[in-house]
C-alpha cells in the first residue's frame, strides 16, 4: 500500500487587540488543524465575542479551508458575535465571491441560529467490525448508492450484478497514486450491492474510484477489467478537468469527489411559475459571458451568468434553459478546425460523464473544488429575480461510447445492465453518439430517477429538458414501449410531483413522438413542427396558412387532450441555425468541424433574402431585421411555451454553422456588443415579451372555446384580408387572427395580421364591440421607435376599420 503523503499543516497565532481576539492563520488554509489548535480556536468562541482572521500569511486556498472558515463565521455571528477578515489577498475574495461565500467578507449582521444549550450525542452503535491495514471497516448500508458521509466516516455502495470482486480506491486530492485499496469483504455484499463503511475519513480531503472484477465476454455483455480505475455513477463532484480545455497530467481517469451539505439556501425554493407564464431563454453557461465584451469579472463561468442576471430580468424571460452542465470531457473531439489548425472542442456537452456532479469547468471557482457552491448561489439568485432554472440533461447515452470507446464507468462496472446490447454484445445506437442507456431496465431506471431527484432537492432545479427523450420509451431491445415504465415514474414521482418536465420527443434511430410522446398528464414536448411551419411561413413557402391557425393557437391538431401547454414553441434552439442565420443563409456551412460540412441537418427551411451571409446592402439588411422581427412576433403571440434561443435578442450569427457543437471560440460566444449594434431588434424582442406578459390572452391554459357566456374563456378567430374570410389555401400567404379572453370586469382583445406577400395588402378589421377601440402596438415595416410600443401606450389608428399592411411584415392591435 503506498505510503500516505502528511497533510499540510494550517498555524495559528492567536492575540489580543484591545476587545478584538486575532487569530493570526499561517500555512496552506486548506490543511488540518492539530487538535491542541482546535481546541484553542473553540475557546475564543463565546456569545458575543469580536474576532479578527487575519489571512496575511496564507498564500494557498482551498475549497474545504475557506469552508471551515465560513462555518466558524456562521457559528460567531449565531452567537451574536462579529467576525472581521483582514490580509485577504484578491484571489481569495474572488474565489469566495464566486463561489457564494463572499459573506465570509461582507456580512456583519448577526445571524441568530437556534441554540438548544446541548451538545449533539454521538451515535454509539456505529462502531468498526472489521478492519483492513490501518482502516477500521463495518458493513455499510446498501442505500444510497455512491459515497455518503457519516458522522463517523464514509459509507460507500456501489451496485455489480456480474462482477465478482470489487474494491475501494482512495486517493488524496490530485494524487497520481491511491494511499488505499480496500477491498470489499464478500460478507459486504447485499444482493447486487457492495456496501461498506470506512471510519475516520475526512470526505472532503479524499478522492475515491472503484475497480471490479469479473469475466470480459462481450458476447454476453461483459467488459470487465479489474485493473481499471472506475468512476462512481453517482459521483456528487469529479476530479479531472478542473479548467476549461486543459487536461490534469497527474489524474489519467476522472475520480469521484462527495460535496458538503451546508450550502445556506436562506429560504429558497423551486419556484413553480404556472407553466402557462413561462419565457424559456435557451443558453449556454459558458457562451453568454465567455466573449471578451462580456465585461464579467468571472467570463464563462455559473458566476459569469450571474453577473449578468440584469439583462435576464431586462429582456423579461422568467426561465433559462441551460445546456448541460452535467460532468462531460469536453477535450474529447479528435479533430482541428480546418483553416486554423486549433483542437476542437466538445463545447455543447451532450456527452455526459457523470450525472449528478455539476461542471467543474464552469466554476471560476472549479479549480478549488467549489463548483457545486458556485452553481447553488447562482440557482438562487436567479430564483431571486424571479427565474426558474431547466436543466437539458442527456439520459440516453454516456461517454463511454460503443465497443471502441474508453471505459470510464458504466462499462466497467456492470456493461450488460446499464447499456442495450444486441444479441451478439455490440451497443445498439439509438442516440447517434455510439450506445444507448438501458433507461427501462429497473436498476437504470431507479439511478435516472435518483439523479433527478438529486437535483431538485439538493440544487434546487425548477425542471429537466431530456434530450433525444423518444430514446427513454424504448425496450432493451429497442422497441418503443406502448407504457414506458421510466416516463411513468418520471411522471407520478412524488419528489418531482412539482418539477417540469419537458421532452425532445424523437431520437437518431427514426422514432419521433411530436404530439404523441407518453404524456402522462406531465410532459411537455419541444415542438419541431412549430418551428419548421413558421420558417415556411416566415419566408413565404406556400402551403402554410392552414397549418400556421394550429401553431398560433398552441398545436391544438397535436395536443387536444393536453392543452397549449404541452407545446414548447420555438423558431431556433442551439442545434440549428440562429435567427440571424435563417434570414441570412440559404445553406449550412460547417466547415469549420473539420467534417467536409457532411455534418448538421440540411432541411433549414431558411431564406438569405437575396445574398448568402453578410453583405452592406441596406435594403437586404432592413428585410432581415424585419423578418426576424416578424418570426419574433409569431413567436410570442402563439399559445402554449415560447423558447428564445441565447443571443437571438441581440441579432447573434454563427456564419451559418448549423451544428456548432465543437466550436469553442466567438462563433458560439455571445458577443456583448450586439446588443447596443442591434438595439433595434432587443427593443423589439424586449417589448414582445412584456406584450405577451400584459395579456393573458395569449397564455391561455385550454384551447379555444366555442361555448357562450362563459367568463375567462379564449376565442381565437380566423381572419384574412376581410374579417372572418380566412384563405387557407396553398396558394395563401396572408393570416389574420383576433384571440379575445372573455372576463367578467373586461375583456383582453388583441388582433394580428401577417403579409408575407410582397405588395402592401388592405386588412378590413373585425368590430371591437364594448372592449373599446383598436390601437397599434407593433407594426414591423416602421423602423425604431415605431415599430413597437410599450403595453399600454399604443396609439390610436388613423382608420378605425381599416389597416395598410406592407409586404412581408407583421402588424399587432389591441383593443382598450
Amino acid at each position: 500500500m503506498p505510503s500516505r503523503t502528511p497533510e499540510p499543516e494550517l498555524k495559528i497565532k492567536i492575540r489580543s487587540e484591545g476587545p478584538t481576539t486575532v487569530i493570526a492563520l499561517a500555512g496552506d488554509v486548506g490543511g488540518v488543524l492539530a487538535p491542541a489548535d482546535r481546541d484553542r480556536i473553540q475557546a475564543t468562541i463565546q456569545p458575543g465575542v469580536q474576532l479578527a482572521l487575519d489571512f496575511t500569511e496564507v498564500p494557498n486556498i482551498s475549497g474545504a479551508g475557506l469552508r471551515r472558515l465560513l462555518l466558524v463565521s456562521r457559528h460567531i455571528r449565531g452567537l451574536g458575535g462579529v467576525i472581521a477578515v483582514r490580509g485577504a489577498s484578491e484571489e481569495l475574495r474572488a474565489i469566495a465571491e464566486a463561489s457564494g461565500f463572499g459573506d465570509l467578507f461582507r456580512r456583519s449582521v448577526p445571524l441568530p441560529i437556534p441554540d438548544t444549550g446541548q451538545k449533539p450525542r454521538e451515535r454509539i452503535d456505529l462502531y468498526p467490525t472489521h478492519s483492513y491495514g490501518k482502516f477500521a471497516l463495518r458493513s455499510g448500508n446498501p442505500q444510497p448508492l455512491g459515497a455518503t458521509a457519516r458522522s463517523k466516516g464514509v459509507n460507500f455502495a456501489v451496485y455489480s450484478r456480474h462482477g465478482t470482486t470489487c474494491t475501494l480506491v482512495l486517493f488524496e486530492h490530485g494524487a497520481a497514486k491511491p494511499f488505499a485499496e480496500i477491498p470489499f469483504p464478500p460478507e459486504f455484499r447485499v444482493g447486487d450491492v457492495r456496501a461498506m463503511m470506512v471510519f475516520d475519513l475526512d470526505p472532503e480531503a479524499i478522492e475515491y474510484a472503484f475497480r471490479v472484477n469479473g469475466p470480459f465476454s462481450p458476447r454476453e455483455g461483459h467488459r470487465f477489467d479489474g485493473e481499471r480505475e472506475l468512476l462512481d455513477p453517482t459521483a456528487q463532484a469529479v476530479a479531472w478537468r478542473p479548467s476549461w480545455g486543459q487536461k490534469d497530467t497527474r489524474i489519467t481517469t476522472p475520480r469521484a469527489r462527495l460535496i458538503s451539505q451546508d450550502f445556506d439556501w436562506e429560504g429558497d425554493r423551486p419556484l413553480g411559475l404556472p407553466l402557462e407564464d413561462l419565457v424559456i431563454y435557451e443558453m449556454h453557461v459558458r457562451g453568454f459571458t465567455r466573449h471578451p465584451t462580456s465585461k464579467t469579472r468571472f467570463p464563462g463561468s455559473y458566476a459569469g451568468l450571474r453577473e449578468k442576471i440584469p439583462h435576464l430580468v431586462e429582456l423579461g424571460v422568467n426561465c433559462v434553459e441551460l445546456l448541460p452542465i452535467f460532468e462531460f470531457d469536453e477535450t474529447e473531439v479528435d479533430r482541428v478546425d480546418p483553416a486554423t489548425g486549433k483542437p476542437l472542442l466538445n463545447y455543447w456537452g451532450y456527452n455526459t460523464l457523470a450525472f449528478c456532479a455539476p461542471k467543474a469547468a464552469y466554476a471560476a471557482s472549479g479549480s478549488c473544488h467549489l463548483q457545486a457552491d458556485e452553481f447553488k448561489t447562482l440557482v438562487k439568485e436567479l430564483h431571486r429575480h424571479g427565474i426558474e432554472v431547466v436543466l437539458d440533461v442527456v439520459f440516453n447515452h454516456t461517454a463511454e461510447g460503443n465497443e471502441n470507446g474508453p471505459t470510464l464507468s458504466f462499462k466497467g462496472l456492470d456493461n450488460a445492465t446499464y447499456y442495450m446490447l444486441t444479441p451478439e454484445g455490440y451497443y445498439y445506437n439509438f442516440s447517434g453518439c455510439g450506445n444507448t442507456f438501458n433507461c427501462n431496465h429497473p436498476v437504470v431506471r431507479e439511478f435516472v430517477l435518483n439523479c433527478l431527484r438529486h437535483w431538485v432537492a439538493e440544487y434546487h432545479v425548477d425542471g429537466f429538458r431530456f434530450d433525444l427523450a423518444s430514446i427513454l420509451g424504448r425496450a432493451p431491445n429497442g422497441t418503443p414501449l406502448a407504457n414506458p415504465p421510466l416516463l411513468e415514474s418520471l411522471a407520478l414521482d412524488p419528489i418531482l410531483g412539482r418539477t417540469k418536465l419537458i421532452a425532445e420527443a424523437w431520437d437518431a434511430g427514426g422514432l419521433y413522438q411530436v404530439g404523441h410522446f407518453p404524456a402522462y398528464g406531465r410532459w411537455a414536448e419541444w415542438n419541431g413542427k412549430y418551428r419548421d411551419c413558421v420558417r415556411k411561413f416566415l419566408k413565404g413557402d406556400m402551403g402554410q396558412v392552414g397549418e400556421m391557425t394550429q401553431r398560433l393557437s398552441g398545436s391544438p391538431d397535436l395536443y387536444f387532450h393536453r392543452g397549449p401547454t404541452a407545446s414548447i414553441n420555438f423558431v431556433t434552439c442551439h442545434d440549428g441555425f440562429t435567427l440571424a442565420d435563417v434570414v441570412s443563409y440559404n445553406d449550412k456551412h460547417n466547415e469549420a468541424n473539420g467534417e467536409q460540412n457532411r455534418d448538421g441537418a440540411n432541411d433549414n427551411h431558411s431564406w438569405n433574402c437575396g445574398v448568402e451571409g453578410p453583405t452592406e446592402d441596406p435594403e437586404i439588411l432592413s428585410l432581415r431585421t424585419r423578418l426576424m422581427k416578424n418570426a419574433l412576433a409569431m413567436l410570442f403571440l402563439s399559445q402554449g411555451i415560447p423558447m428564445l434561443l441565447m443571443g437571438d435578442e441581440m441579432g447573434r450569427s454563427q456564419n451559418g454553422n448549423n451544428n456548432a457543437y465543437c466550436q469553442d471560440n466567438e462563433l458560439n460566444w455571445l458577443d456583448w456588443s450586439l446588443k447596443h449594434r442591434n438595439q433595434e431588434l432587443f427593443r423589439f424582442c424586449q417589448s414582445m415579451i412584456a406584450f405577451r406578459k400584459a395579456h393573458p390572452v395569449l397564455r391561455h391554459p385550454r384551447y379555444s372555446e366555442t361555448k357562450h357566456g362563459k367568463s375567462n374563456r379564449l376565442e381565437i378567430c380566423w381572419h384574412g384580408t376581410r374579417p372572418w374570410q380566412s384563405d387557407l389555401s396553398d396558394a395563401s400567404r396572408v393570416l389574420a387572427f383576433h384571440a379575445r379572453l372573455r372576463r367578467e370586469e373586461s375583456d383582453d382583445l388583441i388582433y394580428a395580421a401577417f403579409n408575407n406577400y410582397w405588395e402592401t395588402l388592405d386588412f378590413d378589421l373585425p368590430r371591437v364591440g364594448d372592449a373599446g377601440e383598436w390601437r397599434v402596438f407593433a407594426n414591423t415595416r416602421l423602423r425604431a421607435p415605431d415599430d413597437i410600443s410599450s403595453p399600454g401606450d399604443e396609439r390610436a389608428l388613423d382608420n378605425p376599420n381599416q389597416i395598410q399592411v406592407a409586404g412581408r411584415s407583421v402588424v399587432i392591435l389591441v383593443a382598450r
